[in-house]
């Protein structure tokens, strides 16, 4: 009556359902690294290393001092850090952005700061590769 079964939170093995947009709202600041399976959108200040499966979405108010690793990206804000984003990166007007970009695809706005270099292409998927290869061999 009040929802169907594709909107539960938990799905029948009891898994979570990562399709729910995590938000950090202005005002909020967090110092440490964020890690998620589904999509974050960042109106607040984060200190840290973020890794997300989904897309990330910094909004104009939004700031990021740290790593961004994601499937996609949209930044309106500010981050000083480097960008690893496997498919399209599109940096929005109000966009500062000062780091080392790699990325599938890159969309600039006119308005938009970008200080660093950037890599695109294919070569973005064999780095994320490794990336995650070098992770995991640490864990071990």
């Amino acid at each position: 009556m009040f929802g169907n079964k594709n909107n539960t939170i938990l799905k029948k093995n009891n898994d979570f359902d990562f399709s729910a947009m995590n938000k950090i709202g202005d005002g909020t600041s967090i110092n440490g690294d964020i890690n998620s399976n589904g999509d974050i959108r960042v109106d607040g200040k984060i200190v840290g290393t973020i890794n997300c499966k989904g897309k990330l979405i910094l909004g104009p108010s939004g700031s990021v001092q740290g790593d961004i690793v994601c499937a996609n990206a949209e930044i309106s804000g500010s981050v000083k850090g480097n960008i690893n984003v496997v498919e399209l990166l599109n940096l929005k007007s109000t966009a500062n952005v000062n780091g080392e970009i790699a990325t599938g695809k890159l969309s600039i706005e006119p308005g938009a700061n970008f200080s660093g270099s950037c890599v695109m292409g294919a070569v973005v998927k064999d780095i994320n590769n490794n990336a995650e290869q070098r992770k995991s061999e640490k864990v071990a």
